[in-house]
């Protein structure tokens, strides 16, 4: 399959349109969820003994997806001309980083805060470590002059 042939993967050739998509949805998600969290949630905490370490969870998780949602916007402008091919590697790394490393770090805090389950805790520094993957990637494209 060739870049932009239509087949399977459309979005493939496109250059790097995806890491916008990938980063209005993840903006989407980190201010409908933060909304929630500061209004609907609220209501539903007041039962629980350990509400306010439980709401603090879900702010950080959804300051943390915001702010990467914001690094996978920048990384989409940037190479916003560049097909996958000609994309650096260290930018396809850093945008792949940031979407799942904010998925595994904000979603593990967001599960974690409704169920009380702490041992998605366990997982929250793998989405910690990939947002720090994402940002160190960054750093050598720029140094690189990409």
């Amino acid at each position: 399959m060739s870049v932009g042939d239509g087949g399977a993967m459309p979005w493939y050739g496109c250059g790097m349109r995806l890491f916008l998509e990938m980063a209005a949805g993840h903006g989407l998600m980190a201010v409908a969820l933060g909304a929630f969290g500061a209004h609907g949630l609220q209501k539903h905490a007041a039962t629980w003994a350990d509400a306010a370490k439980r709401l603090e969870w879900w702010q950080t998780a959804s300051h943390y997806q915001l702010a990467h949602a914001l690094a996978l916007g920048l990384i989409g402008m940037w190479t916003r001309a560049s097909t996958w091919e000609s994309t650096p590697t260290a930018l396809k790394i850093s945008g792949w980083s940031f979407f799942i490393g904010a998925l595994l770090f904000s979603g593990t805090l967001y599960l974690m805060t409704l169920s009380n389950q702490r041992w998605l805790g366990a997982i929250t520094p793998l989405g910690g470590s990939l947002l720090l993957v994402g940002w160190a990637a960054m750093l050598w494209a720029a140094i690189q002059g990409a």
